[in-house]
């Protein structure tokens, strides 16, 4: 029971604080100055977006859900002792193959091939 007393209590002070830090803060409008890049005081002589490779986006993404995945391994690894080892290795090999399927599918696909 004090456990959730004490939980309550801090659930008020934080959501009072966020609310006196939200009535208290300094409001900012924004104008044309304030969102153009600044550049020692003058304009720009490019614009401050620069174009961004789709490539390195695709290998960001993949290297991403691979390493997802490589962190779905790790409780694997962790769990051999509690199981049994024919379900231990079917589950293994079932989501070695599916990780392996989807690189061969990426690169037959020809996303791991860095075109300049």
């Amino acid at each position: 029971m004090s456990m959730l007393i004490m939980s309550m209590i801090i659930f008020m002070v934080t959501t009072i604080m966020m609310i006196l830090a939200s009535i208290l803060s300094k409001k900012t409008f924004s104008d044309r100055e304030k969102n153009s890049p600044f550049e020692c005081g003058f304009d720009p002589k490019s614009s401050a977006r620069l174009p961004f490779s789709l490539q390195f986006f695709l290998i960001a993404v993949i290297f991403l859900i691979f390493d997802v995945e490589i962190t779905l391994l790790i409780p694997l690894i962790l769990t051999i002792k509690i199981t049994n080892i024919m379900n231990y290795m079917i589950i293994m090999i079932f989501f070695l193959i599916i990780l392996l399927m989807g690189l061969y599918h990426e690169w037959n696909q020809g996303a791991l091939n860095w075109a300049y």
